[in-house]
């Protein structure tokens, strides 16, 4: 599909990077035009652990550490299950030769403030990445939108789609894009679509397979930014946030309810 020609104000996205989230960026651009991608640079695992320790307790950062390095390992070993879901879906994984990057230390360092302000956009869409701080936020003066891999409320936080499986919820595994408040995943919902892991599909997969039925959603939400038409709605759901499960857990959920 073309892109809309309008005179509608840019589009930023601000992220970490990734193929499912290349599979958004591509979907906006080649629907709504040019897309400026800001960059962050990930966090460290050293730096990931001690917060996560700090909030949860050790033990729990440790087993949520041996399940990411086990999610790392299963994306190698599948990678032929996700390359033939790239092309039944028709996923653009990669940045275009064209695509317009940004590098920044964090979604919150000055760096990443000055390009917005240099870019003046319409709307921000943030798509995996750290979470913004209130001083950040505050200084965006356009809408401030989240695309969050999971059901909001219900599953706010980490591995939404996992835990909707793990939680014997299949009905929940979806996506939402949603308002950005200072809370995590909390922002009024602005849409919602609900699809279904497909044979083969684990932990490993979910993201990818998630940004597949949700590309329509991202660009209708970003193009009502554009037009000044966002409303919120709500799901009437239950709020919990969510972290990576720990090795153990995962592992038991696997043999027990074959959800990988």
């Amino acid at each position: 599909m073309k892109p809309q020609k309008s005179n509608l104000r840019p589009i930023v996205v601000v992220t970490e990077g990734g193929p499912h989230i290349w599979t958004i960026v591509n979907a906006i651009s080649d629907r709504l035009g040019p897309v400026s991608v800001i960059l962050e640079t990930p966090e460290s695992k050293k730096q990931l652990l001690i917060g996560r320790a700090r909030r949860q307790g050790w033990l729990q950062a440790a087993g949520q550490l041996g399940t990411m390095v086990l999610t790392r390992l299963g994306k190698r070993f599948f990678a032929g299950h996700a390359a033939r879901m790239m092309a039944e879906q028709k996923l653009q994984t990669e940045p275009k030769p064209e695509q317009a990057i940004i590098h920044v230390p964090s979604a919150n360092a000055p760096e990443c403030l000055q390009a917005i302000a240099e870019i003046q956009p319409g709307v921000v869409l943030l798509a995996g990445c750290r979470l913004l701080s209130s001083q950040t936020l505050a200084r965006i003066p356009c809408p401030v939108l989240n695309y969050h891999a999971g059901i909001a409320p219900k599953y706010r936080g980490m591995n939404g789609g996992y835990w909707a499986l793990a939680s014997g919820d299949a009905q929940n595994f979806g996506t939402t894009v949603h308002l950005v408040d200072a809370g995590v995943d909390t922002g009024g919902v602005l849409r919602q679509v609900r699809g279904k892991p497909a044979a083969g599909d684990t932990i490993s997969s979910y993201a990818l397979r998630q940004a597949a039925f949700s590309r329509d959603i991202c660009v209708e939400a970003v193009r009502d930014a554009l037009a000044g038409k966002l409303a919120t709605s709500d799901p009437g759901l239950p709020s919990k946030q969510w972290y990576h499960p720990t090795i153990w857990f995962y592992l038991w959920t696997g043999l027990r309810r074959n959800v990988w």
